[in-house]
C-alpha cells in the first residue's frame, strides 16, 4: 500500500466514477513508485462492487491510456494468471487537478451602478456614493492568532518526527492537538518525539511505526512518563546536594571554599541557611 500514490490519483480527475472507484483500489495496492499491483479483475470486481464487464473495459482503457502498464505475471487463478500491474504516475499527473476553480466574477445585463444614481425619479432620491458590492471593498481578514499558534506547535512537533515514516499528515496533527488540548505540554511532547527519534535511528522497517499509528496508539506517553522521572531524579539529587551544602555552611566546614555565589543564593532562596550563617562561613563580607 502507498498512501503517495493514492494521494496522487485522488487528486486527479479520471472521468467517471466507475474509473476513480478502480484507479483507486489499485492505488491501493502499489508500492511508492507504483509498481507491484497484482490483484484480478474478479477481485476488483468484488471490491468496488461493480460489474464484470465494466471493470474489464476499465482496465483495458487504462491500459491503452497509458496509465497502467502489465509487468508479468504473479499466479495462477481460475482464468489463468493474475496479471502484475504498474500505476505510470507520470501520466496520472497530467490529469485535470480536481480541486475547485478560482471564482471568476461575472457580469449582468444592467450592472449595478458604481456612482450616485442619475435617473429621473417621481421621488428623487440621490444613489449611495459607493455601493456594498463595490469591487475597491477589500474586506478585513479574520483573526485566528490563537488557531494559528496552536497549528505551529503541532508542526513543530510532527517536524521532528523521523521523515522516511511519515504518514497522514492531518490525522497526526489533529491527534498532536487534542493531547495538547488535554494537557499534555507541547515541549513535554516534542522532546518525546525527539527521543523517539534517536532511540529509533538505527532501526530496519519492520520494526518502525509510522507516524499516524505512533500518535493514535500515544506512544509518546512512555516517553513523557521517562522525561518526568529523570526530571524527578534529578530534583532529588540538587535537593539532597543542597542539604550537604547546608550543613557545610551552618557547621562552617572547610569545605565552604568550594561553594560558588550562584549556590549560595539558592540556599538562601530555598531557606536552607540565613544570611548570618553565610557571612559565619566566611562566604560573604
Amino acid at each position: 500500500m502507498s498512501w503517495r500514490v493514492a494521494k496522487e490519483c485522488s487528486e486527479r480527475k479520471f472521468g467517471s466514477a466507475p474509473r476513480k472507484q478502480i484507479i483507486m483500489f489499485l492505488a491501493d495496492k502499489a508500492s511508492d513508485d507504483g509498481s507491484g499491483i497484482w490483484c484480478s479483475k474478479g477481485t476488483i470486481q468484488r471490491h468496488t462492487e461493480l460489474g464484470a464487464s465494466t471493470v474489464k473495459r476499465t482496465i483495458k482503457d487504462f491500459l491503452d491510456e497509458g496509465i497502467l502498464i502489465e509487468t508479468g505475471q504473479k499466479k495462477r487463478c481460475k482464468n489463468g494468471h493474475t496479471i502484475v500491474y504498474r500505476l505510470i504516475l507520470a501520466k496520472v499527473m497530467l490529469l485535470e487537478l480536481t480541486r475547485e476553480p478560482d471564482l471568476e466574477t461575472g457580469f449582468t445585463v444592467d450592472p449595478v451602478q458604481t456612482g450616485p444614481g442619475t435617473q429621473p425619479m417621481v421621488d428623487p432620491v440621490p444613489g449611495p456614493h459607493r455601493t456594498p458590492n463595490n469591487p475597491k471593498t477589500i474586506p478585513k481578514p479574520q483573526s485566528r492568532k490563537r488557531e494559528d499558534a496552536d497549528d505551529l506547535e503541532a508542526e513543530k512537533i510532527l517536524a521532528a518526527y523521523p521523515s522516511d515514516r511519515l504518514r497522514d499528515k492531518q490525522a497526526c496533527l489533529t491527534q498532536i492537538e487534542g493531547a495538547v488540548n488535554e494537557g499534555i505540554a507541547a515541549a513535554e511532547m516534542l522532546l518525546a518525539v525527539q527521543a523517539y527519534a534517536t532511540e529509533s535511528a538505527g532501526f530496519t522497517r519492520s520494526r518502525v511505526c509510522f507516524s499516524d499509528n505512533w500518535f493514535q496508539t500515544r506512544r509518546w506517553q512512555g516517553y513523557i512518563e521517562e522525561i518526568h522521572a529523570k526530571r524527578k531524579e534529578a530534583e532529588v539529587v540538587a535537593a539532597d546536594h543542597h542539604a550537604r551544602l547546608a550543613c557545610w555552611i551552618s557547621d562552617s566546614h572547610p569545605m565552604c571554599q568550594h561553594i560558588t555565589p550562584s549556590q549560595v543564593s539558592a540556599l538562601l532562596a530555598s531557606e536552607l541557611v540565613t544570611e548570618a550563617q553565610v557571612q559565619a562561613a566566611g562566604l560573604r563580607s
